[in-house]
């Protein structure tokens, strides 16, 4: 079902310097995300390639981890060293107590 293993990290393990690259869609996003993350929906990644840093570490999330296993693969192809999975995404994000913020103006939740 899935493809070769990608690098990935848990949430506790993603440091406050780190590129958090969140591909999720507008919807999901504007209901809670992590503080200072960036926010390049799944689709708009091949067009959007250059916009994703090659000098520091990136960590791509997700919902769960399925689409952002999917960005981490594509860009290990497109010649990207530096970028690992969230696993379990923003659930695993929001379990583990980090920090949320919504664009929205209601309370941060993971949809």
């Amino acid at each position: 079902m899935f493809g070769p293993q990608v690098p990935s990290v848990s949430a506790d393990q993603v440091k406050p310097d780190v590129y958090l690259l969140d591909v999720r869609e507008p919807d999901e996003w504007e209901a809670g995300h992590a503080p200072g993350a960036h926010h390049v929906p799944m689709m708009e990644i091949p067009a959007r390639v250059s916009e994703v840093p090659t000098d520091t570490e990136v960590v791509v999330v997700c919902r769960s981890g399925g689409r952002s296993s999917q960005v981490v693969g594509y860009l290990l192809g497109n010649g990207y060293d530096n970028v690992r999975n969230l696993d379990g995404g923003m659930r695993s994000w929001n379990a583990a107590g980090r920090e949320m913020v919504s664009e929205n103006g209601r309370p941060a939740q993971v949809l």
